[in-house]
Parts: structure tokens; sequence; C-alpha cells
């Protein structure tokens, strides 16, 4: 006996929605992986009110904050996620900067997500009435970044300065690589989604406005 019409149409449409979204997320996590593999470091490299560094595995970030800092890109820094477990002392005794800049001029949060660092980034700049921010963070994180940041701040100009680890492989050539955008890749939609009140705001390509 023939199945009803019906139901195979219905079975036709499902696998056409099925297929269609399929595509959509591969054309998305395609679009995402270029956006980040082309990700540079600004040049040239305007001035902000002020520098954030997001703290994480690789790439010498808080390094590379203390740099942009001494070189006065913005007159002051943020490092945002350090252990609890580390004094201040302990951590500022790691950086490669002036005395007297470590002792003005830095500050630390606790942050303990990326949720967390917008947040306690977006509480920063309000605090330090700053509206251009350089945000040091790796390449493949930028982008959600940029999302949490804008959607707690609203209308600031964020600098990307993504950092990389030296020597590291292309992410498409090993497991772990593979693995971890993909994951990121997801967070980032979820991240979307969650705050598309603040969609009409959200930065889709690098702003480097001095």
């Amino acid at each position: 006996m023939k199945k009803p019409i019906y139901k195979n149409s219905l079975k036709n449409f499902f696998i056409f929605l099925t297929s269609l979204i399929l595509s959509l997320l591969l054309l998305g996590f395609i679009a995402f992986s270029l956006y980040i593999s082309r990700l540079k470091t600004p040049d040239p490299m305007p001035k902000a009110d002020g520098i954030v560094v997001w703290t994480g595995k690789g790439g010498d970030r808080i390094a590379t904050g203390a740099k942009l800092l001494s070189q006065k890109y913005g007159e002051r820094l943020l490092i945002s996620g350090t252990n609890r477990d580390l004094s201040r002392d302990t951590i500022l005794n790691t950086i490669d900067l002036d005395d007297t800049l470590k002792q003005c001029c830095v500050d630390m949060d606790h942050a303990k997500d990326t949720v967390d660092n917008a947040n306690e980034t977006a509480n920063w700049a309000k605090a330090m009435g700053y509206d251009h921010i350089i945000l040091v963070t790796s390449a493949y994180h930028m982008p959600r970044a940029e999302i949490e940041i804008m959607s707690v701040i609203g209308r600031v100009t964020i600098t990307p300065y993504p950092v990389r680890d030296v020597g590291s492989k292309a992410w498409w050539t090993s497991f772990k690589g593979l693995k971890r955008h993909i994951g990121e890749y997801a967070k980032l939609l979820h991240s979307f989604i969650r705050n598309r009140h603040a969609r009409g705001i959200l930065p889709l390509a690098p702003n480097n406005k001095g």
C-alpha cells in the first residue's frame, strides 16, 4: 500500500529543513573561521582611553597589554580574570613594566568566564568614563568577547588586538584545534541569540577607529 502523499511531503519537508539548517551552520562556521584567521593587530595602531586584557592560555596576553600601556596606547590597563590565589604583587612582578605604571595604572579583577569578563570590563570602562578600549584576547575568542561587551556597555569603540600562540599549528590540522573552534563557534551562536536585544549595536568587523 502506498503511503499517503501528505506523509511523503512532510518527510521531504523535514529533510529539506534539516539540510538547510545544517548548511547554514556549516556556512556560518566557515565565515567564523575565515574572520578569525584574518584578524590582525591594527596597523596603524590607534590610541584609546584604556587597554583591557582577558587572561587565558597562550599568546602572552598580559605582556602584550603591558607593552601597549608602556607605549601609551591607553592611560590604564585592566587585567580581567586573574587567579584569586595569586596576589596583586605576584602578578605585577611577572609584568615587564615601569614600577610607576604598575602602581598607578594597572587594575585587576577575578572574572571567572567570558560573561563575567564582559561585565567587569563594562563596569571598569563606565567608571573610568572610557569610550574607546583596546581589547587583548585570543583571535578565536574575539567575536564572542565583542558581543558580550557590547551587550552590557552599548556603543563603546572596541579595537581588537588578537594574540596567537607563537609557533602554533593551524587549527584545522589537529583534532584539538578543530574541537576548540567548533566549541567556540557554538558558544558564539549562543551568545548572539542570548544578546539579540543588542543586535543593532554588535560589531560585525574589527573597529579600528582612533
